[in-house]
């Protein structure tokens, strides 16, 4: 029996939110109809710690055709200004990069559900395509992202006295509905 040689060569280094896609069960347990569940949680639960924080009281959560869902609530919204250290916006950290999110300061939540920077990054590496809307200081911020990756920069697309998030996903884990 010949053995494949383990070498320099052998070990990847993958690019972005790609270990998500190629793993995903080691993210949301499963690649099944939990794991959807588990990816619509991770949503609604960035809502629920805007509640439980004391910043939102209204979430909205809606279940589209093809494993889609919109979440929106009336929190803070997502900061979208400038992130010095990852040198683009704070929105597109939080959306891009696992272990990115607010959760980690001790005076942002002192309460919160879902992975703790994994979720929604792994929502948005398991979706076709994810839009993020921000209400925030009176203007409207908008991404677009597919597969987990920034298709469109942070764009303001309007005014509104609104505050909080909207997260549209559309086809989750899009690998199993071939």
């Amino acid at each position: 029996m010949s053995q494949k040689q383990y070498t320099a060569s052998s070990i990847q280094a993958l690019e972005g939110m790609e270990h998500v896609r190629m793993r995903p069960s080691m993210y949301i347990g499963d690649v099944g109809v939990r794991g959807l569940h588990h990816l619509v949680y991770e949503v609604v639960d960035n809502s629920i710690d805007e509640a439980l924080a004391g910043f939102c009281d209204t979430i909205f959560v809606s279940i589209k055709e093809g494993n889609g869902i919109e979440v929106s609530d009336n929190g803070r919204g997502i900061p979208v200004d400038f992130h010095e250290k990852e040198q683009k916006s704070a929105l597109e950290v939080v959306m891009t990069k696992i272990g990115a999110g607010g959760k980690f300061d001790k005076d942002s939540y002192k309460v919160s559900g879902g992975l703790h920077g994994v979720g929604v990054s792994c929502v948005n590496a398991l979706s076709n395509e994810m839009i993020t809307t921000v209400y925030r200081d009176g203007n409207v911020y908008q991404q677009i992202y597919s597969r987990g990756k920034a298709q469109t920069g942070v764009e303001e697309i309007g005014h509104s006295e609104r505050r909080g998030t909207k997260q549209f996903s559309s086809r989750m884990i899009p690998y199993l509905q071939s």
